[in-house]
């Protein structure tokens, strides 16, 4: 805890900084490109992201959701991308600073809508740290996704992302000889580690 009484959640801070690193990293001819997610382009993909941490937060504080839906994204933004993601990562953090880390029960927005605080700040911190990834991959920046990050989230991600397959990850790729923690959590979400533009 700070001296405000906030709580600080250093796993969602290092995801949130990873998405915050891939987002400043993308060319202004980056935008377009495609990604891992094989539907959606840069742009669409931090729509997405942004829409997932601004709903976390509304599922937290009963505050506005995200103005479009994240599982479609328009492709279209009317502001500057990183302006956009900033808003939508410190929203988030904030609302999660309101959290307790012992807080037995939170809402969120993926099933079953309520979970421990501490596995529903990895599960925000999840989104946000994949989607990084993404964002990176697509534009040739370096992986943000730290071995000891992706160490963190797996745990997580295998408790909660069966029920999200039909709708929010493909299906689990086998871990192969020499995958580290990164490697071996993007595969277990549907990611190819090797996966190039």
């Amino acid at each position: 805890m700070t001296g405000t009484g906030a709580t600080e959640w250093a796993v969602l801070a290092e995801a949130h900084e990873a998405l915050r690193t891939a987002v400043r990293g993308v060319p202004a001819n980056g935008w377009s490109g495609p990604t891992p997610c094989a539907e959606w382009n840069v742009t669409q993909v931090l729509q997405h992201a942004a829409g997932d941490q601004i709903a976390y937060a509304a599922a937290l504080t009963g505050g506005p959701g995200p103005s479009e839906n994240p599982f479609e994204p328009s492709g279209k933004l009317s502001e500057d991308p990183v302006e956009f993601a900033e808003a939508a990562l410190k929203t988030t953090a904030d609302a999660w600073a309101a959290v307790a880390p012992d807080t037995g029960e939170v809402a969120v927005p993926i099933p079953p809508g309520r979970l421990t605080a501490a596995l529903g700040v990895r599960a925000c911190a999840l989104d946000a740290a994949v989607h990084a990834w993404d964002i990176a991959r697509a534009t040739g920046g370096p992986s943000p996704l730290t071995p000891a990050l992706a160490a963190e989230l797996l745990g997580a991600a295998r408790q909660l992302v069966e029920p999200l397959r039909a709708f929010a990850f493909a299906p689990a790729i086998g871990p192969q000889e020499g995958d580290d923690a990164a490697a071996e959590l993007l595969r277990y979400v549907g990611r190819r580690p090797d996966w190039t533009a």
